[in-house]
């Protein structure tokens, strides 16, 4: 009877004690070295096998190491910002904290915002310039923040002169019961915010903004 691969594996298989009585043969049998050409016995192979896969643990976990200290450097930063929303005593100061963490703890280049609700308290203030209906309604129903390498209606004018050179935009509706504003932060760096990257800490620091504002904000209209 001719023997397949497949038997033999079966065998090794369900009788494991088989090296041990025949000890010799994983130093008599060469196989092909898997990254060249001499062969190896069964020892060293095995040997090779479990090195590659501990190579492959230590990738993984140096990894991992790096995304929770990532991902712990970001909430910090997170933490700060909310500590100065919180210090802010004025609508003056909010504004100030918000601009000012964004662009030298989280290093956003560019930042613009729009509020449309309370607009006739506060006149001169740029936050409460007049926006289109459109961007209104869009951001009425948009439930988590957008990336991208266009700005969306009339947001790219935001930016001024810079908004030539700008190349990524992540777009953060500011919302109650219902939208009030929209938050757009901007870079010349294309990969900075693109299409499909996560966006759990852009919608954490929309609602951490939503609510300081919401201080300084007619509260019949949220």
């Amino acid at each position: 009877m001719k023997l397949e691969a497949e038997d033999v594996a079966r065998y090794l298989r369900e009788h494991p004690e088989f090296f041990e009585t025949h000890a010799h043969l994983l130093t008599e049998i060469n196989i092909p070295h898997p990254h060249g050409g001499r062969t190896i016995s069964l020892a060293e192979r095995q040997l090779l096998a479990l090195r590659d896969k501990n190579a492959l643990l230590e990738s993984k976990l140096r990894e991992l190491i790096q995304f929770g200290e990532e991902n712990d450097a970001l909430g910090e930063r997170v933490h700060r910002f909310s500590l100065a929303l919180l210090m802010a005593n004025s609508l003056e100061a909010t504004l100030h904290a918000i601009h000012y963490n964004l662009r030298e703890d989280f290093a956003v280049p560019h930042v613009a915002m729009r509020l449309w609700e309370g607009m006739e308290s506060h006149p001169g203030v740029t936050e409460f310039s007049g926006t289109s209906k459109e961007l209104r309604v869009y951001a009425d129903s948009l439930a988590n923040p957008v990336c991208g390498s266009h700005a969306l209606y009339e947001t790219g004018t935001w930016f001024g002169e810079d908004s030539a050179r700008l190349k990524s935009f992540a777009m953060v509706a500011l919302r109650a019961e219902h939208a009030f504003g929209f938050l757009v932060l901007a870079s010349e760096d294309p990969q900075r915010f693109y299409q499909g990257m996560g966006t759990l800490y852009l919608k954490r620091l929309g609602e951490l903004i939503s609510v300081a504002l919401k201080r300084y904000l007619p509260s019949e209209t949220l």
